[in-house]
């Protein structure tokens, strides 16, 4: 790496210090108990994963450049500098071994966001050319196409066809003034094409107004994962354009978190102001469909039952009850896991550790946690609302030998909508 790309990748860290990153390694009281919160670093035992610790480059720059102490020890070369071995070994450390899940966040007990400064110490890693090559091209395709897995419209139009076929349901396109607009991720698309039928099914049902945009349909924000805030608000932007466009009141975020919380909670920051309109997360949705006496089901499940709550839905984002109200329309045997809601275990998949092929290894090591939460309960199925999570659970307890298929809780939903006769054409 050269001195001009390890001065970026300063120069963003130093950027990224502001008063809550300056309280909040003033207060660390070194406890370890971020620890005991990472399922990395509890189910690899090795204490470099250490939620704390992988904020190093960025606490060493705010010591040695914003305190006074650590002006003097550095002037005493007491220090250790931020170079540019050090940057490739932290890489690990920031990307491979972080989902930002904000788990270490909520137990820290002097309220420290360390999932926070994560993503602020990845500014300067990707700003220094210390990023995964995986998700530098998905950062790359998510520009160039829209899709951090290079998906195009055409792609989609052929599922469209397939579910008005299927279905005989139109699935609406491009209309302008409807009640919302609804994005997908590229992960729904390709692993899960169920998702867009269980929702034209439920909105045709509830007789909700909706459509997706030909100009934008992605939900997945590849800049936020990596660690750009200029690739972050392009995609952000995209987003808001169609909206704006076609004139929607409201745009809904699919079955995944991550997509969730960055259009919007980090949206409107990133793009320096509010929106004209409303985002929700489908199963936000669906829940005021039931609330409101819309979404009409009949019949439930019989099998055992068990819910993952993604994390950027429920510990992020509050929204932990909506899901279990809709579990109460089909289930008959649910059980949550010990650990959930605000203090869930993650799967070990998100902030973009699933696009890093590198981190597989430590990938289905973090998910031994998520395991023995299953096994502590022995569902005969999973269900979750979130298609990265969805596809952790998958792998991982195929990984392990476990006989237990994963749903998602829209299709589910889907699945006992009341008969309101012959299909629309």
């Amino acid at each position: 790496m050269s001195e001009l790309s390890l001065e970026r990748g300063l120069n963003a860290l130093r950027a990224e210090i502001d008063a809550p990153v300056a309280a909040f390694f003033s207060s660390c009281v070194h406890c370890g108990l971020c620890a005991t919160a990472c399922p990395f670093c509890t189910e690899t035992g090795d204490p470099k994963y250490t939620p704390i610790l992988k904020l190093e480059p960025l606490r060493l720059v705010w010591e040695s450049e914003f305190t006074l102490w650590g002006r003097i020890k550095s002037s005493l070369g007491l220090t250790r500098k931020v170079d540019d071995k050090m940057l490739e070994e932290w890489e690990e450390l920031l990307y491979d071994s972080c989902s930002m899940c904000g788990r270490c966040s909520v137990v820290c007990p002097v309220g420290n966001d360390l999932q926070y400064m994560i993503r602020k110490t990845r500014e300067g890693m990707v700003a220094s050319g210390h990023a995964p090559a995986g998700l530098i091209e998905a950062s790359a395709r998510s520009i160039r196409t829209g899709s951090p897995m290079g998906l195009q419209w055409k792609t989609l139009a052929v599922q469209i066809k397939h579910v008005q076929g299927s279905t005989g349901i139109e699935v609406p396109v491009d209309k302008a003034g409807v009640d919302y607009l609804v994005l997908l991720s590229s992960m729904e698309v390709i692993n899960f094409p169920e998702y867009l039928e269980a929702i034209t099914k439920i909105f045709d049902h509830a007789g909700v107004t909706w459509t997706l945009s030909t100009d934008c349909f992605e939900a997945t924000n590849a800049g936020i994962q990596i660690g750009s805030k200029d690739i972050a608000a392009e995609l952000v932007e995209r987003v808001v354009s169609a909206a704006v466009k076609l004139k929607v009141k409201n745009v809904i975020s699919p079955e995944c978190g991550h997509a969730y919380t960055a259009i919007r909670w980090e949206g409107p920051n990133l793009i320096g102001r509010s929106y004209p309109f409303r985002v929700f997360h489908i199963i936000e949705v669906l829940d005021e469909l039931r609330a409101s006496g819309r979404l009409q089901t009949e019949g439930k499940e019989n099998d055992r039952l068990s819910m993952h709550d993604p994390c950027n839905l429920a510990r992020k984002s509050g929204c932990i009850q909506q899901q279990r109200n809709l579990m109460d329309l089909v289930a008959s045997d649910f059980v949550d896991l010990k650990e959930h809601g605000v203090y869930q275990w993650c799967c070990g998949a998100g902030g973009g550790v699933s696009s890093n092929e590198r981190a597989e290894p430590l990938k289905l090591a973090a998910f031994k946690r998520k395991k023995a939460q299953i096994e502590e309960v022995q569902p005969e199925r999973m269900v979750t609302m979130c298609a990265t999570c969805r596809t952790q659970l998958e792998e991982g307890l195929e990984a392990f030998n476990m006989d237990i298929p994963v749903v998602g809780l829209t299709e589910m939903i889907a699945d006992h909508l009341v008969d309101k006769g012959p299909a629309k054409g």
